[in-house]
């Protein structure tokens, strides 16, 4: 039965992988110059999917592909590629092709496209447009980077909020051929486009024709400023449960919506980065990168944590005596240091994402930094006792169990208290936690389980 359920959940992973025969199939048919066959093993697939099958692929590979393959890479397809490769990809496209694809767009996907196209290729792209997607898409690129007004599109289904269901509906039918290609609310405003409110596209069509609008709205009717970061946007998506959320520039007037799915993206994209800060890593890395891009990449932190594992090291050279006098300090030391790293990383990785989700502040903050230091204290008793033991037992030191006891006690006791003030210190003073916290951290458990074990095995050993 066990083994039933393990392939049970195999195939249930399996369920949205691809095919793993389709890059062989692909490779041969590229190798034949057989366009038909190329055509026919994509033709059934998503865009995400064969978003994910140009990541995997080698650049050669990626280029022979886009070259043969007639149908064409589309706007869905580029708007799913992640970033750094879609601009590889973008130069890889005819212009006529760029163009092509960006009509199927909307205007934040095309932002999206812009943002990592070259100068020619942004101008292939805006020249594709209508001239009325063409401003809304300046539009967007006016506002800063990362915000609430490059992450909206412009296309908005809005009605004055005097009108009646009947009204709202027989307008929505005459605009069929303007319409987003998704939409969950209509949005009502005032005569100075202001939004007022919004109704919920399944509530309208279940209401009779005479039931004015405004009075059967949704009460998660939130306006988010164009200027607001896009973080604290998804954030508000999640915490609020929104679907659709009105963008006002700053005197108030609609300008564009967001969708749960643009938000979305940006929190899966928060925590990845949060995720490789965390490990050390340039937020900007993927599988698509090459060898030397990779290294540069990785470089710094590697310094950085090459730099302060040296300034642990100067504190073991400040016991040279005891250790050469105690050999079984050296073989001890690195387990209060390892010890101390761990409970650092556990209380830092909580910290870091209650900071993120806003669920850490002022009014808990002691609440959870004496939470942290009761931990620290409860596991390293325990320990304690353990290692006290391991110690007696080794090297059949009664005193040596007791001073690495201690040092677990006091090393884990930092940690915990570590790994919650140096993200707090950090993000007070407007420096991503997730990014610098991990070296302070490991600096602090190392040189204090270092010194900390060392210094009482010179004082009650020698």
């Amino acid at each position: 039965m066990a083994v039933d359920a393990e392939d049970t959940v195999e195939d249930a992973r399996d369920t949205y992988a691809l095919d793993k025969s389709l890059r062989a199939r692909l490779r041969e048919a590229l190798d034949a110059g057989d366009v038909a066959a190329i055509d026919a093993l994509m033709e059934p697939l998503h865009p995400a999917d064969i978003a994910d099958l140009l990541e995997q692929v080698t650049s050669a590979e990626r280029e022979d592909w886009l070259t043969h393959w007639s149908k064409g890479i589309d706007g869905e397809v580029l708007s799913e590629l992640e970033e750094g490769l879609r601009e590889e990809v973008l130069a890889l496209l005819p212009d006529d092709q760029i163009a092509v694809a960006v009509r199927e767009l909307d205007s934040d996907d095309v932002v999206d496209l812009l943002e990592d196209a070259g100068d020619d290729q942004a101008e292939v792209i805006l020249d594709a447009l209508e001239p009325a997607d063409r401003a809304a898409v300046e539009a967007a690129l006016s506002y800063p980077e990362d915000t609430a007004g490059r992450l909206m599109q412009r296309e908005i289904v809005a009605v004055p909020e005097h009108w009646s269901v009947g009204e709202a509906i027989d307008y929505i039918r005459s605009q069929a051929g303007n319409l987003p290609e998704e939409f969950y609310h209509v949005i009502l405003t005032d005569p100075r486009m202001k939004p007022t409110g919004y109704v919920m596209l399944g509530r309208l069509l279940a209401t009779v024709r005479g039931v004015k609008l405004h009075d059967i709205t949704e009460d998660s009717f939130r306006p988010i400023p164009a200027s607001q970061p896009e973080e604290e946007v998804a954030y508000a998506f999640n915490q609020y449960h929104l679907i659709t959320a009105p963008v006002v520039d700053d005197d108030g007037r609609l300008v564009g919506v967001i969708t749960i799915d643009d938000a979305m993206i940006v929190l899966d994209m928060e925590a990845e980065e949060d995720i490789l800060r965390l490990a050390g890593v340039n937020e900007e890395s993927s599988l698509s990168d090459g060898v030397i891009e990779t290294t540069r990449q990785r470089f710094p932190w590697l310094f950085v944590n090459l730099v302060t594992s040296i300034i642990a090291s100067l504190v073991i050279a400040q016991f040279e005596t005891a250790l050469a006098t105690i050999v079984a300090l050296a073989v001890l030391m690195p387990i209060v240091a390892s010890m101390g790293g761990n409970a650092g990383t556990q209380s830092l990785t909580v910290a870091v994402r209650a900071i993120a989700t806003k669920d850490l502040t002022a009014s808990n903050l002691m609440r959870v930094i004496t939470r942290e230091a009761g931990v620290g204290l409860i596991n390293g008793a325990i320990f304690a006792v353990v290692m006290g033991i391991v110690g007696v037992v080794w090297f059949g030191t009664p005193l040596l169990g007791v001073v690495i006891g201690a040092a677990m006690v006091i090393n884990l006791l930092v940690a915990g208290l570590a790994g919650i003030l140096v993200p707090v210190v950090l993000d007070r003073l407007r420096i991503d936690p997730a990014l610098a916290s991990g070296a302070f951290v490991t600096t602090v458990t190392d040189i204090v389980g270092f010194f900390s074990f060392l210094g009482l095995a010179a004082l009650v050993l020698l």
